[in-house]
């Protein structure tokens, strides 16, 4: 059975906007590398807005270099989910949109072949966790007080604490500290 893993960037203070990390080559390095493992990406309409057309368009136009070239290329590559009931129309021939029950939609792609599923959604990555369906977390912790933005679980409250076992953790020389846990069993 395929995992469902999660990967955010996130301040020191809990918040998860992108506008307050650091953008750095061995972050977009250590994303590409846990990419690898994916066959699949799962989206809310806000982040998939966010996303794209924007990495598609550095894998394109090959506007940057290195290792933010890199995560571009492989991001483009994956297919995509976009969960929403608003959104129209998608880019890209590997992106389908549904509008269905996010639960029961990633329990049918968790039994399909395939390498990893990974969310890329706070509120996916909400419904998910309350519903049991994530295996992995990375919690990729910037050494930044943002004091402002997003958290994971605001749109969905937990009715039960969420135990995590530890993996492991990296930490980037620009003071990144990425933090592995698994769902505990």
């Amino acid at each position: 059975m395929r995992k469902v893993v999660f990967a955010i960037n996130i301040s020191t203070d809990g918040y998860c906007s992108h506008m307050d990390m650091i953008a750095v080559e061995e972050m977009h390095d250590f994303f590409t590398r846990l990419l690898r493992n994916a066959s699949l990406l799962l989206f809310g309409r806000i982040t998939y807005q966010l996303m794209v057309p924007y990495w598609p368009d550095i894998a394109k136009n090959q506007s940057e270099s290195g290792a933010t070239h890199e995560f571009a290329r492989v991001f483009d590559s994956l297919d995509k989910v976009v969960f929403s009931t608003t959104l129209k129309n998608v880019e890209g021939n590997n992106t389908r949109i549904v509008r269905g029950n996010v639960e029961e939609e990633v329990s049918t792609l968790k039994q399909q072949p395939g390498k990893d599923i990974f969310v890329d959604s706070l509120s996916i990555a909400s419904q998910l966790s309350e519903r049991g369906l994530i295996d992995e977390y990375h919690f990729v912790v910037h050494p930044v007080v943002a004091g402002k933005g997003p958290r994971l679980f605001d749109s969905v409250k937990l009715e039960e604490r969420l135990l995590l076992d530890f993996i492991g953790l990296k930490t980037l020389q620009s003071g990144i500290v990425a933090l592995h846990y698994k769902k505990h069993t």
